[in-house]
């Protein structure tokens, strides 16, 4: 479809999935409306002599529908929800095989105290990098024994585990977050390498990360969580009977062999990387020759390779559980149907994600933003901290970091292209920096919901002790945007978060001693 010019009126659609997200809190249904709007805009602003230009109101009504079908058309994805649809039954086939409860069962008998308790919860979020929800469900899962034991709360657990699992998953290369946010860049530019450029800016989900380890090695609570810490050490333990699953196909109550071994959780997951890895060499032309390393990654496609990459961890699995009878070829069969099952409303999003993306390129809506920055005389170095702000209130208030991407990245691109094409990185850094953000905090996020869930912690409580921490972090990721912006080094902008993130972290701590003591 021809790109046309309508001004004002182009920003209606993603402002209107944003306003009715906010009001609703139905994603799916927001995007929907958003699209409509879009394409109903277009129908009546085409070209004077088209077709459409003498027809009816209803007709035009009409037209409006069949341009999403269009729109869908040319950015529908295939390899994306191919991948998505075969990661979920990878996640499904390893959990019910054993190998998270094996790595439970190892973790036990090796933690000898709470500081290894929160660090093997770390490390297992760490390496269960693939899909936050495959994160949440069985880190808490597998490791509320151990941390039961040894007097940590449950809220710390379930901040532990959604800390690790969203931030871990958007630096990740080869995870369902960081192929769904492909999906979003140009087609005609190196779509990894840009996401890669993104990692080391993306100084929320490092922050968090470092956060972690400080509160895990040194315990330095403060607010909320330090009172329910103080609780646990006195086997005051918080527990949550009720917990809701209704958001999301659960696999996590299948029966779990009692034959798993850790191999059969790290053998997949190492599969996953090594096949993806060779298949973007292979996709990229490394192996026709003539090609560097760095020009094949280059030349990439992203999608299929991951596609390819998941098959090959799936075929991995497949001769891992079968032949020793870890799962009888029903259960594994039946797992890959749920697994997929459980990927089914982020593959609707993505899907209406790209369409609304769809709708903003038809109406110009990212050169018609750029030209307001560009007349506004805006400082372009605080566009990084003003995208982060924007990212993180729109991902907090609709409970999605991934409907806050297909709404704002493709509007991010179009301005840094136009107002300052040094800052795409930082600026598409922020914008998931922010993302990730506002759904760690968010009530209504999935992730936050699930961690609560696998941590058997009453959900309310987690979310009041973990936005402490997650707004300290959050402020000293915005000071390094505004850093980065001014300056456009990692290495400075990044230092300084971190210094600033410890001094707080410091401080705090010491402020809430003197109020309340040490235990």
């Amino acid at each position: 479809m021809e790109a046309i010019n309508v001004g004002l009126l182009s920003i209606i659609p993603p402002v209107f999935a944003i306003a009715l997200a906010l009001i609703t809190r139905q994603v799916v249904f927001s995007l929907i409306l958003g699209v409509f709007s879009g394409t109903l805009i277009y129908a009546f602003n085409m070209p004077a002599g088209t077709e459409a230009a003498s027809f009816s109101f209803l007709h035009k009504i009409v037209l409006s529908i069949e341009y999403i079908f269009v729109i869908m058309e040319e950015h529908f994805d295939i390899m994306m929800i191919i991948f998505m649809s075969v990661l979920g039954a990878l996640v499904a086939v390893i959990t019910i095989a054993g190998g998270a409860r094996a790595y439970g069962e190892w973790a036990a008998k090796k933690v000898k105290s709470p500081i290894g308790a929160k660090l093997a919860t770390s490390v297992l979020g760490a390496v269960i990098f693939i899909d936050d929800y495959f994160n949440c469900l069985t880190v808490g899962t597998v490791m509320r024994p151990i941390t039961d034991k040894y007097k940590i709360s449950r809220e710390k657990l379930a901040y532990l585990i959604d800390a690790m699992a969203a931030p871990v998953c958007i630096i990740a290369p080869v995870s369902s977050w960081a192929a769904s946010i492909l999906t979003y860049f140009p087609e005609d530019i190196d779509r990894m390498g840009l996401f890669i450029d993104t990692i080391p800016f993306n100084f929320y989900a490092l922050l968090t990360i470092l956060m972690v380890l400080i509160l895990s090695i040194w315990n330095l609570d403060f607010g909320p969580m330090a009172k329910f810490e103080r609780k646990a050490r006195h086997n005051q333990l918080t527990t949550d009977a009720v917990v809701d699953n209704s958001h999301t196909e659960d696999f996590s109550n299948k029966p779990v062999s009692e034959k798993g071994k850790v191999y059969d959780l790290l053998i997949p997951i190492i599969a996953l990387i090594i096949f993806s890895v060779l298949a973007m060499l292979y996709t990229g032309g490394y192996f026709q020759g003539g090609k560097s390393l760095f020009q094949a990654f280059g030349d990439t496609i992203a999608t299929k390779s991951l596609v390819l990459g998941g098959f090959g961890a799936i075929l991995v699995a497949f001769f891992l559980f079968i032949p020793r009878q870890v799962l009888s070829l029903k259960s594994f069969m039946d797992g890959t149907i749920l697994g997929v099952k459980a990927m089914a409303l982020a593959c609707v999003i993505l899907t209406f994600a790209w369409t609304i993306k769809g709708v903003c390129e038809v109406l110009a809506t990212g050169q018609y933003v750029s030209s307001l920055v560009k007349d506004s005389n805006m400082p372009v170095m605080l566009i990084p901290a003003i995208v982060f702000i924007i990212a993180s209130l729109l991902s907090f208030s609709i409970g999605t970091s991934w409907g806050t991407f297909g709404i704002l990245i493709p509007i991010m691109i179009e301005v840094s292209n136009h107002a300052a094409p040094e800052l795409l990185v930082i600026n598409i850094a922020a914008t998931l920096a922010g993302s990730v953000f506002g759904d760690h905090c968010s009530p209504i996020s999935d992730t936050t919901i699930l961690s609560s869930t696998g941590a058997g912690c009453i959900h309310i409580d987690h979310v009041s002790t973990q936005i402490p921490y997650a707004v300290l972090v959050a402020v000293t990721s915005f000071i390094g945007f505004i850093v980065a912006g001014l300056t456009e080094s990692w290495i400075l902008s990044f230092g300084i978060s971190i210094v600033l993130l410890v001094v707080f972290l410091v401080i705090l701590h010491k402020r809430n001693t003197m109020l309340y003591g040490d235990d």
